[in-house]
């Protein structure tokens, strides 16, 4: 399989903090991957490093064969890398209409601006309920909608998708993965964190297990884990 993402023994961290100690990560053209693995390893520094967010002191990383080190997070945007962070990140004040707008940062995106909105309300049909309403008058899921809707609004090559059902209850939970999977249906590849493994492998083929800031074991679908393989994975034998 061609690969699309590449990330090549990168190291990187905060000020004299190293936690990517030499991760490697694939991801090919047309398919998604998961990661996986204890708090505090270096899942989200991963993204906020593919972002342009966090500095690599070495290794490499490219974007279908282009060299992301030393690019700002703007280049990154402009070339299609787009990130949902923890948190959903969102102005309050400003209305789902106006925030969605705000997504379409990049040249392709602007010019797509009307079938990026209709992809977005066929997605999450709430959102159109909700057009006119601030976001701080949003449910916790209704707001995780609207950071995942502000990334497609600007034409996504790669998602990355960092725990976007945390805190979200097991009906929304299953709500956001269906929206997800429809997601990728249209041809977007996702880089998706996620601790629940179950929920990760009905929407990637392939998951990374990160711990210590590296990738420790690779699992698919064909060789899913039982419980006792996940708590060995987690804490050892």
């Amino acid at each position: 399989m061609t690969e699309m993402l590449s990330v090549d023994k990168v190291k990187a961290g905060y000020g004299r903090v190293q936690v990517l100690n030499g991760i490697s990560v694939r991801l090919g053209r047309g398919e998604n991957i998961g990661l996986f693995g204890p708090n505090g390893h270096g899942k989200t520094t991963l993204l906020r490093v593919l972002s342009g967010l966090v500095r690599v002191t070495s290794g490499t990383i490219r974007l279908d064969g282009v060299d992301l080190l030393g690019l700002s997070p703007w280049a990154i945007v402009e070339l299609g890398l787009i990130h949902v962070p923890q948190g959903n990140l969102l102005f309050p004040n400003l209305t789902v209409a106006e925030t969605l707008q705000l997504g379409a940062h990049r040249k392709l995106a602007r010019a797509e601006i009307d079938l990026n909105r209709a992809r977005v309300t066929e997605i999450f049909p709430k959102l159109a309920q909700r057009w006119g309403q601030r976001v701080s008058t949003l449910s916790g899921g209704e707001r995780q909608m609207v950071s995942v809707g502000m990334a497609l609004m600007n034409s996504p090559k790669i998602l990355l998708l960092d725990e976007p059902t945390l805190g979200l209850s097991p009906k929304l939970k299953d709500e956001l993965g269906s929206a997800i999977g429809k997601i990728s249906a249209q041809g977007i590849p996702l880089v998706i964190v996620e601790q629940d493994i179950e929920f990760l492998l009905e929407l990637t083929k392939r998951l990374y297990m990160v711990s210590h800031g590296e990738t420790t074991a690779e699992l698919t679908a064909d060789n899913r884990p039982n419980n006792r393989d996940i708590m060995e994975m987690y804490f050892g034998t």
